[in-house]
């Protein structure tokens, strides 16, 4: 029996006992096993290597954020730099260095 062939088969019992609970349970199973089944089939990771390629997205994923962390403390870093840099220029012609430098 198929996928939906079951759950039209608990169907029709809930429609001839009444539906108690125990069967709109099992039609709820049902109805969300083969929605994801098909959601997944949509999406292409109804095969044997879909894990696999999860998983591989899962790793790209991390390793693009940690790019993106690490591109973000470069920046950072390289900002503080500079306006220490600046400091340091702003300091020395306060100071008047450029006369001691002569």
């Amino acid at each position: 029996m198929g996928d939906t062939g079951l759950l039209a088969q608990l169907m029709g019992q809930a429609a001839d006992d009444g539906a108690d609970l125990q069967t709109l349970r099992a039609i709820a199973e049902e109805a969300g096993e083969l929605g994801a089944t098909r959601a997944m089939a949509r999406i292409g990771l109804s095969d044997a290597a879909a894990a696999g390629d999860v998983q591989e997205l899962r790793e790209l994923l991390k390793a693009w954020r940690d790019a993106k962390r690490s591109a973000l403390r470069a920046a950072v870093a390289w900002v503080m730099r500079m306006a220490f840099a600046l400091l340091l220029v702003g300091i020395a012609v306060k100071t008047g260095w450029p006369e001691w430098a002569r």
